[in-house]
Order: structure tokens, then C-alpha cells, then sequence
């Protein structure tokens, strides 16, 4: 049995075969506890950071690509105890096939080792998106999902450097020179596409507005939808859908209405010369009585200018942060309670009524009235 164990295939005996098939079917078959035991381990620190993880998301998550990750290195690092077969290494276009499956399995392994990361940092920002919800914060969950894209981008950027330096022998310290050179001509050339990008960050951390508010920018209304790196995208009032670049959201007044906390309605009565003072009083009496409702917090009412064609009164009211249909609704019933007002106190709008008179040479004269 020990003469067959030490016979020599391809350059290695029979026993260091059994010995590598064996540890990998024992990783295969015990990877899961592993990975769940090595996920456990991970948790307890993390948990000393984060006390409201939960456990079993946090390993649902991280454990299938852990264990991945594990066969993957425990094989690698157990056939690199195997002699690679001199019959088998043969050139492929200047390229021996050893450099080849070396070249492969470091790529693998780099490969395995970034989807892994990419996996906690989704639990991650699962866990501060949570807390966001608890603390019904939008602009935290536009900021976790901003902040995750990025890292995974700037992940995915580092995994290639790996495979080029470790799999590739290629020398990065070169490449990133380079880099630098070309990312300082891109700059230049897409300065305007960078100052938004910059300007995402100002409206991510000044939270001026965040998704689901109401804005007002130059001469558009509407709801913001969506905070991009290049623009802000906004569903108006008239239900089409604009792009604003977020330097414009910085640079410009944006008006905030769903940070309002009244709202405005305001009346303008120019009443004719005729009306009497007691009428006047009177007017202004049951103005202020009408306003004397639940939904107006406050009001003004008062006889604001007199002129050589109406006495003017001015009414401005507020009220609470309602909808803009519960506003146009009480609105409509004051603007009607006012004209029963008027009419009741026989009190004409300036205008209402105008008299023309022609005076001819022999003194008759004509009087003309129009209401």
C-alpha cells in the first residue's frame, strides 16, 4: 500500500493527490459551519460598534460569499503544495500554461475576496437604512444609497489595481502617474460635470431638500423625485418631469414649501366712494368675523388707504401647513362669504357703477347711468 501511495504521477506521488482531494472535500463539506462560525466571530465585532444588529440577517448575508471565499483560498493554497507537471507546462503564446493557471486562480481569488466586501457593505447600509426608517429621515436613505454606490465603484476600482498588480505583475505605481496626468485633463474637460458632482455633496450634507419635498427653483414648482450626482430631477405642478443640475439647486434661491409652516391668502377690496364710515365698520367687522375660523391661525383686517376713486381694505390671513386643495377650498368659501358680506351691507365694489353726464350748450343736460 505505501509502494502505491509513493508512486510518482506527473510529478507528484499518489499520496499528495489523496492529501489535497481530501482537504478540499473536507472544506467543501464543512465550509458552511466554517463560514458561519468565522460570520459569528465578524458579528461580535462588529456588534461592538452597531449594539442593533441583527445576527441572522447579518449572516444570511455575509456567509455565502465567506465560505466562497474560503474554499477558494484553502484550494489555491493547497494545490500550491502540488509540483505543477513538466509535461503540462507548455508555452501558449510566450506565456508557459503554469503562468496561466496561476494567473487565473489570482484573479479567482481577488474576484471572491471583493464580492465579499461588496456583501458587508451592503449589510451595512441595510443597517443604517434602518435606522434612517426609525428616525424617518429621506435624506439619510438618499445619502446611504449615494455613499454605497460610491464605495462600491471606488471597491470595484481597487479589485482591478489587484488583479493588474498581483495577478499581472503590472506595476500600478506607473499606471496611477498616468492616471493622474489623464485625470487632470479629464478634469479640465468636464469641469461643469464636476462642479454638480461637488454639488451633490453640498445638497446631501446642507439637506436644503431631500426626496418627496415640495421646491420652487426659478419659475418651476414641484416635487423633487430624485437627487442624482449630475442633477435633481423634479415632478412640476404641471406633471412634466425636469432635470435641474444640482450647481443650479446650490447657486440658485430654492424656495422649500414643504418646510412652510403657514400658508398665505390675502384679499384686496377697493370699495366705491359712496360707502358711508358706518358701512365701512361694518364691512371690516364682518371681514374679521368671517376670518374667525379653525383653519386661520391669524389674520389682518383693516381700512388700508383712501383715494380719490375707492377706500381700499386690506385682508391677509394664514393658515396652518395644509394642502394646497384644503387652501384653495377654504379660500373659495371666505372669497364668498365676503360678497354676502357686501351685498348684504349694500356696499358696490369701485367701478360697480358709473355716471356719465353731457352737458349741451343750452344748458339741458343728459345724464347717462351704467352699472
Amino acid at each position: 500500500m505505501d509502494n502505491f501511495l509513493d508512486e510518482v504521477w506527473l510529478d507528484n506521488t499518489v499520496r499528495m493527490y489523496l492529501i489535497t482531494a481530501g482537504v478540499v472535500c473536507l472544506v467543501l463539506l464543512v465550509r458552511r459551519y466554517f463560514a458561519h462560525l468565522v460570520a459569528t466571530i465578524l458579528f461580535q465585532l462588529v456588534k461592538a460598534v452597531w449594539s442593533s444588529l441583527d445576527q441572522r440577517a447579518f449572516t444570511t448575508l455575509v456567509i455565502r460569499p465567506l465560505g466562497s471565499f474560503l474554499v477558494i483560498l484553502v484550494s489555491i493554497i493547497t494545490f500550491h503544495k502540488l509540483n505543477f507537471p513538466s509535461q503540462l507546462d507548455v508555452d501558449i503564446y510566450r506565456t508557459t500554461l503554469k503562468a496561466i493557471i496561476h494567473t487565473l486562480a489570482t484573479i479567482v481569488l481577488i474576484v471572491s475576496f471583493i464580492r465579499l466586501q461588496l456583501r458587508i457593505i451592503d449589510f451595512i447600509a441595510m443597517i443604517l437604512h434602518a435606522k434612517a426608517d426609525r428616525n424617518n429621515d429621506a435624506t439619510d436613505n438618499q445619502l446611504i444609497v449615494f455613499f454605497k454606490d460610491f464605495f462600491k465603484v471606488l471597491l470595484g476600482i481597487v479589485g482591478l489595481l489587484m488583479v493588474l498588480k498581483f495577478a499581472f505583475g503590472y506595476n500600478i505605481s506607473n499606471l496611477l502617474t498616468g492616471l493622474s496626468i489623464v485625470g487632470a485633463a479629464i478634469a479640465l474637460a468636464l469641469r461643469e460635470s464636476l462642479e454638480n458632482l461637488i454639488a451633490s455633496f453640498i445638497i446631501f450634507f446642507d439637506k436644503p431638500f431631500a426626496m418627496g419635498d415640495v421646491v420652487k427653483v426659478h419659475a418651476f414648482t414641484g416635487t423633487v423625485e430624485k437627487i442624482g450626482l449630475r442633477s435633481t430631477r423634479i415632478r412640476t405642478d404641471q406633471k412634466t418631469y425636469i432635470s435641474v443640475p444640482n450647481k443650479q439647486m446650490v447657486d440658485s434661491i430654492v424656495d422649500n414649501l414643504s418646510l412652510r409652516t403657514q400658508r398665505k391668502g390675502e384679499l384686496r377690496l377697493e370699495l366705491a366712494l359712496q360707502t358711508s364710515a358706518e358701512q365701512l365698520q361694518a364691512v371690516v367687522a364682518g371681514i374679521r368675523q368671517i376670518l374667525n375660523r379653525r383653519e386661520v391661525e391669524n389674520s389682518t383686517v383693516l381700512l388700508n388707504d383712501i383715494s380719490s376713486s375707492s377706500f381700499n381694505i386690506l385682508v391677509d390671513y394664514f393658515t396652518g401647513p395644509i394642502t394646497l386643495g384644503d387652501f384653495n377650498m377654504v379660500k373659495e368659501e371666505i372669497n364668498f362669504s365676503v360678497l354676502a358680506l357686501l351685498d348684504a351691507q349694500n356696499v358696490d365694489i369701485a367701478g360697480a357703477s358709473t355716471d356719465i353726464r353731457v352737458t349741451q350748450a343750452d344748458s339741458s343736460t343728459t345724464s347717462v347711468t351704467s352699472s
